[in-house]
């Protein structure tokens, strides 16, 4: 097992990854957790592969457990959805010491986050992500939101968990594509903060696509704590955190006008080309290092452009993204694999033929 700390002061927590960790989650909840009561937040799909480990685990140690469920989706991450949790947390007579655990994905992370940090003023938050993505991403750093009115991530707030428990294991039950899409952000993190880390990617791509055990733990250790380094130095978003948005700009407005139809990884991936070809066009970035990311993102399967896209209506969804500025857009550039820069001095023709590759 691998630990990492999240320095915020009077907010820091650990996270704990490695095999098998929900087995044992129990025994690390009664030193976060205070009373012997608490709501496990899943939906369908997770509890029926995971929850009764964790649940095994949690009576062991005492806890009495009410299990909440949604449907599984995107369009679940929702400010009805998150009603009628505080309905049932009502009804299930939930306490402002009852702890909340997230039992799942993103959409399950970021929606039982929001529920935790808006239920009577807030109560104790556990993440245990079980995609690849939740654990080495959304997890982490506090940000809680629903979507609304088509906008992604339109309503939230910063709100810390106690812990983070990230169960390697429940990696290998993923399909493919979900897999593909957490190495979306695997990648990100690497280019945008570690070229080293970036290279042991491309040596080591078979064993990850594999999902050896020791490879697997070693690369949510790693790219959870490029993202733990950078919420501890700005975790209010005010400045260096922006730069976890590479990819995501033009990401989350693919997202948007395809009605969510292509997955959170696909999109980020091509974004993160979009934005490599208008560093590479304003000769930021050298074609090598273009062809490099190019050529790691094929061969985990993702896409490195979307055919059919409106560049107008791309471009539209992107200035109502929470980024920007005085009316500007702003985009996190590479100046090489594990160097970006923000910058909000993009032209939208240029975004235009990043988007036509």
């Amino acid at each position: 097992m691998k630990k990492i700390r999240v320095e915020l002061d009077s907010r820091s927590y650990g996270i704990l990854i490695g095999p098998g960790l929900l087995g044992q989650a129990g025994q690390w909840l009664k030193e976060v957790c205070s009373g012997d009561r608490l709501v496990i937040i899943t939906n369908h799909v997770v509890q029926g592969l995971c929850s009764n480990r964790l649940s095994e685990s949690l009576s062991g140690a005492g806890f009495q457990v009410t299990v909440l469920t949604v449907p599984d989706g995107e369009e679940y991450k929702s400010l009805d959805s998150a009603g009628r949790l505080y309905a049932e947390l009502t009804g299930a007579y939930a306490e402002r010491s009852t702890p909340i655990l997230a039992l799942g994905g993103g959409v399950i992370g970021d929606l039982a986050g929001f529920v935790a940090a808006t239920y009577l003023r807030g109560v104790p938050l556990v993440q245990l992500p079980t995609t690849l993505l939740a654990q080495v991403d959304s997890s982490i750093g506090g940000k809680v939101a629903v979507n609304h009115g088509q906008l992604k991530n339109k309503i939230g707030a910063f709100y810390q968990p106690r812990l983070v428990i990230s169960d390697t294991t429940v990696l290998k039950t993923l399909p493919e594509d979900e897999f593909a899409n957490g190495l979306a952000e695997v990648v990100k993190s690497a280019v945008i903060r570690d070229g080293d880390f970036f290279s042991f990617l491309e040596s080591n791509l078979e064993k990850i696509k594999q999902r050896d055990e020791d490879v697997l733990e070693e690369v949510v250790f790693r790219t959870a704590g490029i993202k733990a380094d950078v919420v501890a130095g700005d975790e209010l978003d005010l400045g260096l955190r922006n730069i976890l948005n590479f990819g995501h700009t033009i990401g989350h407005a693919i997202e948007t006008n395809t009605d969510f139809g292509i997955a959170h990884g696909q999109a980020v991936s091509a974004g993160m080309v979009a934005a490599a070809r208008i560093a590479r066009e304003l000769g930021i970035l050298g074609g090598g290092e273009l062809a490099r990311l190019t050529r790691l993102l094929e061969a985990i399967g993702l896409p490195v452009a979307i055919k059919g896209l409106d560049s107008d209506k791309i471009i539209e969804a992107m200035k109502h993204d929470k980024k920007i500025v005085a009316g500007k857009i702003r985009f996190v550039l590479p100046r090489a694999i594990g160097d970006v820069f923000v910058t909000e001095e993009v032209s939208l023709p240029l975004v235009e033929k990043a988007l036509g590759g």
